[in-house]
């Protein structure tokens, strides 16, 4: 296997003997499943908005407790903070768990992976066949200038369809940028053909509607 830091060292991907790249939300997910068989779990588990629906479920099979907080390892140490639990991270590899530090920390995350392989005697490979992750896809909204999106009732409309269409295979996200004029709609589900399907039709009736404020 192998493992990759980023620059500051404080998020970490790794690489089964397969060449598959095992991500943040699998690398999480392993680290939780064996702090629980060492009674090292404290409570459940943070995630963030842009998690894979696929690890939401995963821990729902495993009868563990899981969060969302907004995007960003501050929001997961606050969401951390305010439950007493120990463990949470983003699908970029940023992983905290306050047993050990206060802030994500990629070689520590490193060796708690590790860890779980030599006590379950298994791959990389094998520890991370809880998570199967959903097809997702996104596509980028301009906004009007002043306009709140998230405020507006035929936007709303439009999400609370998709989810209908979706139930409790999938989700819809609707998150705007904290850099440019624009909301990122998502949707995630286990069919990809409906996933890009519902992503097109819902996308273009968020254009539609804000277009529709401007007019």
């Amino acid at each position: 296997m192998g493992i990759a830091l980023d620059g500051d060292g404080d998020r970490l991907i790794m690489v089964d003997h397969q060449g598959e790249i095992v991500d943040g939300d699998e690398l999480l997910y392993i680290i939780a499943i064996s702090m629980r068989e060492q009674g090292l779990l404290a409570g459940g588990v943070v995630g963030t908005l842009m998690s894979n629906f696929g690890l939401e479920q995963a821990f729902k099979r495993e009868n563990i407790p899981f969060v969302r907080a907004k995007v960003g390892d501050r929001y997961v140490m606050e969401q951390l903070k305010a439950r007493g639990w120990d463990l949470g991270g983003e699908s970029s590899g940023h992983i905290v768990c306050k047993q050990f530090s206060t802030t994500g920390d990629g070689t520590l995350a490193a060796l708690l992976v590790l860890k779980a392989m030599s006590d379950a005697g298994k791959k990389l490979a094998e520890l991370k066949v809880g998570v199967t992750k959903l097809p997702q896809k996104m596509i980028n909204v301009i906004v009007p200038k002043g306009v709140d999106p998230l405020s507006v009732d035929a936007v709303q409309a439009a999400v609370k369809e998709a989810e209908n269409t979706l139930g409790e295979t999938g989700r819809v996200l609707l998150r705007p940028s904290g850099t440019e004029p624009l909301i990122r709609v998502m949707v995630e589900g286990e069919d990809a053909g409906l996933v890009n399907q519902l992503c097109e039709t819902l996308s273009k009736s968020v254009e539609k509607a804000l277009a529709a404020l401007v007019s």
